[in-house]
């Protein structure tokens, strides 16, 4: 089991002296990688030009475009709502863009009160993610909005 409240104080001391955005999330996705078992992506997409766009990860290699409202990143932000899916294969419009994922969950990331990105988990295994892991990863999310 992850201990979120130690990896909420290892984020809060990486990223508190950071002013850009890309090194805290930088940061944050190797934290992440690091952390949580049974993983194989860790990273965030950031709004520009209407789209969610490739930012900084752990992993393999990632789509790089996402229009609002297509698979679990898109819908995430089109509900502005984490989105914790057990098996992606069910999700309606799912983006494979590894095979080998099987879950995800995906927590929108805000700065001046807008949606400026997403955190994004992957797992090759079915139900990864539980509502302990939603819940500190959200509390993770909430550390990086208050250094945005």
């Amino acid at each position: 089991m992850t201990d979120y409240k130690l990896l909420e104080k290892q984020l809060e001391s990486l990223i508190e002296d950071t002013e850009w955005s890309i090194s805290m999330l930088a940061n944050a996705s190797a934290l992440i990688w690091d952390a949580l078992e049974d993983i194989n992506w860790a990273g965030f997409y950031i709004m520009r030009n209407g789209r969610l766009e490739l930012g900084p990860f752990q992993g393999k290699v990632a789509c790089v475009s996402i229009d609002i409202g297509k698979g679990v990143c898109g819908t995430a932000v089109m509900e502005d709502k984490t989105q914790l899916v057990p098996d992606v294969h069910k999700f309606p419009g799912h983006i494979a863009c590894d095979s080998a994922s099987n879950s995800e969950i995906v927590i929108p990331v805000h700065s001046g009160g807008i949606i400026y990105g997403v955190l994004d988990i992957d797992s090759p295994f079915k139900d990864r993610f539980t509502e302990d892991d939603r819940k500190g990863l959200e509390t993770l999310v909430k550390v990086i909005e208050a250094h945005m």
